[in-house]
C-alpha cells in the first residue's frame, strides 16, 4: 500500500459562545497569528447567528469556514433550521453532525443523523460525523459495538466518491469538560483503531486508511502533543479551548510540528 500521510484536522467548536463582538475578535486573533498553516487544515465553527460576521473575517486566511448542525432538507417549512443551502451561501465549507450533544441532550437518532450527512454530502459540504459512547457504555464492554453502530447507522447509503469530503470525530461522551474522567492519549489511539478497523469493513482497506479520524475529549494546548503524537489520530475538534485565540493557535502549531515530524525521513 502506497503510504499516504493524512493532514491533522483541527476544528474548533465555539458551541453556544460569544456575542457578536467576541466573535469577530476571537476570529481576527485566529486569523493573526496563524500565518501560513502547512499540512494543517485549521476550521472554525461558530454560531449561526455570527456564520457571516466570522466568513467575512476568515476570508482570504487559511482558516475554513464550518457549522455546527444543519437541517437535512434544501428548503422548506422547518420553521428555526438552517438548511446546508444556507450554510454554502455564507461559505461554510463544514458542518459538525452527529455531536454528542445533540444525540444525548437534543435526542437526535442515529436514522436523522444519516439524513444529515446524506444532505450534506449531496449539497457540497465537508462533513465531520461524530461518534462516541458514553461512561456507562464504556464500562459495560459496549464501546466497539456503540462504534460500528454509529459508524454503520451513520454512513448508511454514503457512496464511496463521497469519502473524500467525509472526516470522522471520535469524542468519549465522558471526557468532555469532565474533571473526574479524562481519556489518555493510548485510550484515544484504540479507539481510532477501532474505527479505522470498522471503517474498512465498510469502504474497504485503502479508503480506511485515507480517512480522517480526530479526537474530541478536552483537548487543550498542554495536551494536544500527546494526542496528536500517536498513530491514527490525525486531528482535534476543540470546544472550550478554541474560545481562546492564543489557546487555538497553540493546538494548530501543535498539529504542525507532529506533521512535520511524521513527514521526516526514518
Amino acid at each position: 500500500m502506497t503510504t499516504h500521510i493524512r493532514q491533522r484536522f483541527i476544528v474548533g467548536n465555539w458551541k453556544m459562545h460569544t456575542t457578536a463582538f467576541e466573535a469577530q475578535q476571537l476570529a481576527k486573533g485566529i486569523v493573526d497569528g496563524i500565518g501560513t498553516a502547512d499540512h494543517v487544515t485549521a476550521v472554525v465553527c461558530p454560531p449561526f447567528p455570527y456564520l457571516a460576521l466570522v466568513g467575512d473575517m476568515l476570508k482570504g486566511s487559511s482558516v475554513a469556514l464550518g457549522a455546527q448542525n444543519m437541517y437535512p432538507e434544501t428548503e422548506g417549512a422547518f420553521t428555526g433550521e438552517v438548511s446546508p443551502t444556507m450554510l454554502l451561501d455564507l461559505g461554510c465549507k463544514y458542518v459538525i453532525l452527529g455531536h454528542s450533544e445533540r444525540r444525548h441532550k437534543l435526542g437526535e437518532s442515529d436514522g436523522f443523523i444519516n439524513q444529515k450527512v446524506r444532505c450534506a454530502l449531496d449539497s457540497g459540504l465537508d462533513v465531520i460525523l461524530c461518534v462516541g459512547e458514553t461512561l456507562e457504555q464504556r464500562e459495560s464492554n459496549q464501546m466497539e459495538t456503540l462504534l460500528d453502530r454509529q459508524l454503520k447507522l451513520g454512513l448508511a447509503g454514503v457512496s464511496s466518491e463521497s469519502l473524500p469530503h467525509l472526516s470522522i470525530a471520535y469524542e468519549p461522551v465522558w471526557a468532555i469538560g469532565n474533571a473526574e474522567h479524562h481519556a489518555t492519549p493510548q485510550q484515544a489511539q484504540d479507539a481510532h483503531a477501532v474505527l479505522r478497523r470498522q471503517f474498512s469493513q465498510i469502504f474497504g482497506e485503502t479508503e480506511a486508511h485515507r480517512l480522517t479520524i480526530q479526537y474530541g475529549g478536552s483537548v487543550v494546548a498542554d495536551n494536544t502533543a500527546a494526542f496528536l503524537s500517536r498513530h491514527g489520530v490525525d486531528g482535534a475538534l476543540i470546544g472550550g479551548a478554541s474560545l481562546k485565540a492564543d489557546e487555538f493557535l497553540a493546538i494548530i502549531r501543535a498539529g504542525i510540528f507532529e506533521i512535520e515530524a511524521e513527514m521526516q525521513p526514518v
